[in-house]
């Protein structure tokens, strides 16, 4: 797990347990002795490719730090009904607290991985890569941007601060293009920063746009983003980038991504006419958890 990740985590897991747990689990306080030992499983209930388990333990800790977990899969792993994916031991009542959170995470991410994966194999073999988008559940965003890499994606930026997007409204709230980029150039300078930026365009001719800003300031724009673009535009969009980013004496071509209007039916389409990166908002936004289950031996 990334380090800047730690902290989202924890705080979503302290969140978890006190929705859940409240001021006590007064079932099992009621009907269990607090000195009661048990153990329990992890069993896959649908196949997919399993996430969580990192969180899991760290859920399991965060209640019980004599927990003891034996993990047999590990996060990224593709499993199948019946499979065994750890075994947990500790207190009775730990066990039971910690049920309901654990795979509330679980089921969740792991849905995110298995659709990421279904996306990512789409593509194999073109290069381009898949990105996730900040269209998450608020507040669970890092475990969906977790699960994502473990279903072999990218993170796209986590939120507003880590990148410079421009987009169709900041773009015509700026006055254009040229202007928007201009005052990204004119802000980071002031405040000191240093961020990726990426530019959506929504024609050929934005593109041309974008790089008459890199001639004249001498500055560079790391992404541009396609809004909407069909395929064939697509494959002119990048053919474009790539002709312009010769022409402007540049080492490396401008990225590209896709993003809008692209599912999973058309997506190797795509991906063909030779964009670095598809963003794709339905691997969060529209997800199956897939089933899990915590059962006592």
């Amino acid at each position: 797990m990334k380090k800047e990740y730690i902290p989202f985590v924890e705080g979503l897991i302290d969140l978890a347990i006190r929705e859940d747990i409240g001021d006590g689990d007064h079932t099992s306080l009621a009907s269990i002795p607090a000195d009661a030992q048990g153990r329990m499983k992890l069993l896959v209930k649908e196949r997919g490719i399993i996430a969580g388990v990192e969180v899991a333990e760290m859920v399991f800790r965060r209640l019980d730090p004599l927990v003891r977990l034996e993990v047999f899969i590990p996060d990224g792993t593709p499993v199948e009904v019946g499979d065994i994916v750890f075994y947990v031991s500790g207190t009775v009542r730990t066990l039971l607290q910690s049920e309901r959170v654990i795979l509330n995470i679980m089921q969740r991410m792991t849905g995110v991985a298995t659709e990421t994966a279904r996306y990512v194999e789409r593509v194999a073999g073109t290069g381009c890569r898949i990105l996730d988008t900040r269209k998450t559940t608020p507040g669970n965003r890092v475990l969906d941007k977790m699960a994502v890499t473990i279903g072999g994606g990218q993170n796209h930026r986590m939120g507003l601060f880590d990148m410079i997007l421009l987009k169709d409204n900041h773009v015509d709230f700026a006055g254009g293009i040229v202007e928007a980029i201009t005052g990204v150039r004119r802000y980071m300078a002031s405040k000191g920063l240093s961020l990726p930026i990426e530019v959506e365009v929504r024609s050929l001719e934005d593109i041309d746009l974008v790089f008459s800003e890199m001639a004249s300031s001498g500055g560079r724009v790391d992404r541009i983003m396609f809004d909407n673009f069909d395929p064939e535009m697509t494959r002119l969009g990048v053919e474009r980038v790539a002709a312009l980013s010769r022409r402007n004496g540049l080492q490396e071509r401008v990225e590209t991504e896709s993003s809008g209007g692209i599912r999973y039916e058309n997506l190797r389409e795509y991906a063909d006419c030779g964009v670095d990166f598809i963003s794709i908002g339905a691997l969060t936004h529209q997800i199956k958890s897939v089933d899990l289950s915590l059962k006592a031996i």
